[in-house]
């Protein structure tokens, strides 16, 4: 049911998790302004069975995990550079008030793009995050402070 709500487009695979029918999904995300980033996604998708056992139809589990990697040269002209970073994919865990969500934060001191996987509830925050970092040259660090 929930599945709909997010973008199925880039998923690369699923496999049960438990007898009630529960997946993981895996998706591939590239970045949306530095498209030689590929990062790989896995989150938990309830089944009919355990959303029924467990009376809660439209909800799925916050957590996530992430993975990114460079598959070619990295450009950074244009991105936000700022402390906060900007965020790069958001993904519905709930009719209302959770999503899923990867950041990207641009550390050109220790030459590497940083994404965090983590879950927005609007009620609670939530301390369920993952790490992935990318390394960049000292030639693309360069480049993005001479912009």
């Amino acid at each position: 049911t929930l599945a709909a709500c997010g973008d199925r487009e880039g998923s690369v695979g699923e496999f049960s998790n438990d007898f009630l029918g529960n997946e993981i999904m895996v998706e591939a995300l590239h970045d949306p302004q530095i498209p030689n980033i590929v990062c790989h996604m896995t989150y938990f998708d309830r089944s009919a069975l355990d959303r029924l056992r467990q009376g809660n139809w439209f909800e799925n589990p916050s957590n996530s995990a992430v993975s990114c990697q460079r598959i070619g040269p990295i450009s950074l002209a244009g991105l936000d550079l700022d402390r906060s970073g900007e965020e790069i994919f958001s993904q519905r865990q709930s009719l209302f008030f959770k999503n899923v969500a990867i950041r990207r934060i641009v550390d050109l001191e220790n030459l590497s793009i940083v994404y965090v996987s983590h879950s927005r509830e609007i009620v609670e925050g939530s301390a369920k995050i993952d790490i992935s970092t990318v390394a960049l040259t000292p030639q693309e660090v360069a480049a993005a402070r001479a912009n």
